[in-house]
């Protein structure tokens, strides 16, 4: 699967620009509740605590209150955000490809349906990681290990039928090995188990990558071209397989909530990517920044569920 995010990229370039705060966006006058589908530590957190601190220079009479309702690789959340108030200050972190796995999987209480996506600010690249200490020095090391012994090597990742569950299937029918996935609740739980040595490494994203740099190892990443960041990371293209892929995370609403306050939040967020220290602080921590809102997210939502749903069939989902 090969995953078409140049437009979307493109936009974050003609769509805003540096003074649309000044001039489209006015501040709420109440506190925004920021609801965590993943536990603290992880990449979601991190790009919340990043859009808190620039929002709140912008906004100082409000605050951005960050709270976490972690569980079933995001589900637990996703699941219940329809029964928040739809005040237009209520927003939760949403992800793909994961809203659209879990429930062709049928193992969680809501429908793709019943996510309102309002706005998608990141796409962060699948990355193959080790520990620091791993006998893997090389992608080529890393998988005749695999073949050496099938099934033994245990590989970590965020949540089960998530983009990480779904690159660790795809890792394995790629280079015709057999490791075994390891889900945790979320990317920081993983990563103690990565630096600790308890797993033989994780299918991740180039942000863990990068954020944990002399702490983990990375050998592969899912790009068109090497990360600025990991210039010595092949990308799986140069490794011989067509893999360009990732997730993307975003925020969503209470479905009762008004398309004018959708709208409203949507321009806000759009605005914070358009901040210089956003921008700065996404490229540090190894995020890509995307911009769609409201306007285009009826298309974007129809296109990447049709490539889901398709990879979801190859990955066997929803077959009991």
């Amino acid at each position: 699967m090969k995953i078409a995010i140049g437009h979307w990229l493109l936009m974050a370039s003609v769509c805003m620009t540096p003074s649309v705060w000044a001039q489209a966006v006015s501040c709420f006058d109440k506190n925004v509740l920021y609801w965590q589908a993943f536990p603290p530590g992880g990449e979601s957190d991190l790009s919340a605590r990043h859009q808190q601190v620039v929002l709140k220079k912008k906004c100082p009479a409000i605050d951005t209150i960050i709270q976490y309702k972690a569980g079933a690789g995001g589900g637990l959340m996703w699941s219940q955000m329809n029964s928040l108030p739809g005040d237009g200050v209520n927003v939760v972190g949403v992800n793909l490809p994961h809203i659209v796995f879990q429930p062709i999987e049928g193992e969680v209480q809501y429908k793709t349906a019943d996510v309102t996506p309002v706005y998608w600010f990141h796409f962060t690249p699948d990355a193959l990681v080790v520990p620091e200490n791993s006998p893997y020095k090389t992608f080529a090391e890393f998988i005749a290990g695999a073949k050496k012994d099938p099934g033994k090597m245990n590989l970590g990742g965020s949540g089960l039928n998530s983009a990480n569950h779904a690159s660790h299937e795809r890792l394995n029918a790629a280079f015709n090995i057999k490791s075994t996935y390891v889900p945790y609740k979320g990317t920081g739980d993983m990563a103690l188990a990565v630096v600790g040595s308890q797993i033989d490494g994780a299918v991740t994203y180039t942000a863990f990558a990068v954020n944990n740099k002399s702490k983990v190892r990375a050998l592969a990443v899912a790009m068109e071209k090497r990360h600025p960041l990991l210039p010595d990371v092949p990308t799986f293209r140069e490794l011989g397989v067509d893999w360009v892929d990732g997730a993307y995370r975003g925020i969503g609403m209470p479905k009762s909530t008004p398309l004018d306050a959708r709208k409203k939040m949507s321009d806000m967020w759009a605005a914070l990517n358009a901040e210089p220290e956003m921008k700065e602080l996404a490229a540090k921590s190894g995020f890509e920044l995307v911009n769609v809102g409201v306007q285009q997210m009826d298309a974007f939502m129809a296109e990447r569920t049709k490539v889901y749903v398709e990879s979801a069939k190859r990955l066997g989902l929803g077959k009991k």
